[in-house]
Formats: C-alpha cells, structure tokens, sequence
C-alpha cells in the first residue's frame, strides 16, 4: 500500500450473523471509505439493520470481523461512532435541552461551560432553536430526528450510522434532512443510511449499497438496482470498493 493510498474507516470481513437458524447475514465482506454517504438499501429482511448495528457495536457477530477506523475493538473506537436508531431513544417527559445534557454527560462531557458550548453546537448544526424547553413528546416527528441526529453528533464522531432517518416525517423535513446530512457528510464525517425512502438520497449519496438476503449484491454510483442474485451494475458483487 503506498502512501497517498487511501485507508478504509470501516473493513467487514465474511460477516456472519446468525439469529437461531435464521442467518441476518451471510459472509458478507466490503470496505468503505472516509468523507462519503453510503445508502444502504434493500428490501424488508435483506440485512440492513443488522448490518448497521454490527458496525455499532451492538450485534456481536456470529462469525467474521469488522475493522473500524484499524481497530478491530469496538471500545478503543466507540468515541469516533454516533448512532441513531429507528426509534429516536430519547425521553418525551424531557424537554430537548434536558435530553442533550443528559446524553452528553453519558459521553463524558463535563463542566457546565462546556457541556454547554457542545451542546450549543450541536443544535445549531441540525437547525434546531436553541431554546429547546418544551417536552420532547410534543415534538413534530421532523423536529424528533432532528433531535436524534443531534444527539448522535454530541461526542463529534468521524462515523455516523442511521437507520431510517426519513421515518414518517413529511416532504419537506426528509429533504432539510439530506441537506443537513450532506453538509455533515461535506464536513468530512462518513455516514452510513438505512432507508426505504432511496430516492430522497439520490443526488446526494456517493454510493449505493444494494443488499439481498443477507449479502451485499451490489455496490453503484446512481440509484439503479443491480439485477437479482450478484449483478453487481457498476460495483463487486457481495462488497469490494465501487470501481
């Protein structure tokens, strides 16, 4: 490898995941790249989420090994991770502000000033008001995710993973949402989506990552599905780089 070759934030090799019987996924092996959007896409049952909260830490591989940021321990890198679930995970009886200073302590940031500053940040980054006292429960599900992406950006991670960002919010918010991620991605973050709603990253993404079944079945540039069972229309079959 010379010098100016560039180094994958994240190396998933023969990923295997086994629920009992039933395999989430199924050898699956890639590498990814710093400073992109990766869609990942594919039907109901293909993988996605599991996939996802692998490189999380939060589903501990049946078998295989995933390389993050050239760790291979999850706890030297976790810091450099944010994640944002499906369900946004945070408390309606607090009001945004409580929720942020309290998800900042659980990261470690302390002292009033600067717990402030991060916190002050943050909000600004996602568009939110800064004066966030109301309940998060009588939040419209846009001003939620936006809540939540917040939340995962606290600790500044250089890897960002969401799962369906773009859940049951209107028109409008999904596309201030991909402008937002988009300039996080811009900014030299990596950021990896879970979504059913393909199109609204088209233009934005820089990669499309199809899976099927447990496996990745492609990996293109444009929003065009790669025929059935390893067509891979523009990328490797089952991972790889997009070439």
């Amino acid at each position: 490898m010379t010098e100016n070759t560039p180094v994958p934030v994240i190396t998933v090799t023969n990923l295997i995941k086994q629920f009992g019987r039933f395999a989430a996924l199924r050898g699956v092996t890639a590498e990814f790249f710093g400073g992109k959007l990766y869609a990942i896409l594919g039907d109901n049952g293909a993988g996605k989420t599991t996939l996802l909260r692998a490189m999380a830490g939060l589903n501990q591989p049946s078998s295989g090994h995933i390389s993050i940021l050239g760790s291979s321990k999850f706890h030297d890198v976790c810091q450099q991770v944010g994640y944002m679930a499906h369900p946004s995970l945070l408390y309606d009886e607090m009001s945004g502000m409580e929720n942020l200073e309290y998800f900042a302590r659980l990261y470690g940031i302390t002292g009033s000033t600067r717990c402030a500053e991060v916190i002050r940040a943050v909000i600004l980054s996602v568009g939110l008001d800064p004066d966030l006292v109301r309940p998060v429960g009588q939040y419209s599900q846009g001003m939620r995710q936006r809540m939540s992406l917040a939340r995962a950006l606290l600790n500044d991670p250089k890897i960002l993973l969401l799962d369906e960002p773009f859940s049951n919010v209107d028109t409008h918010s999904a596309t201030e949402m991909v402008r937002l991620l988009a300039r996080t991605r811009d900014q030299g973050k990596t950021l990896f989506i879970v979504t059913h709603q393909a199109s609204l990253l088209e233009g934005a993404a820089d990669e499309f990552v199809w899976m099927e079944s447990g496996k990745i079945v492609g990996r293109t540039r444009e929003l065009k599905r790669p025929e059935s069972h390893g067509a891979s229309a523009g990328g490797e079959v089952n991972g790889g780089n997009l070439k």
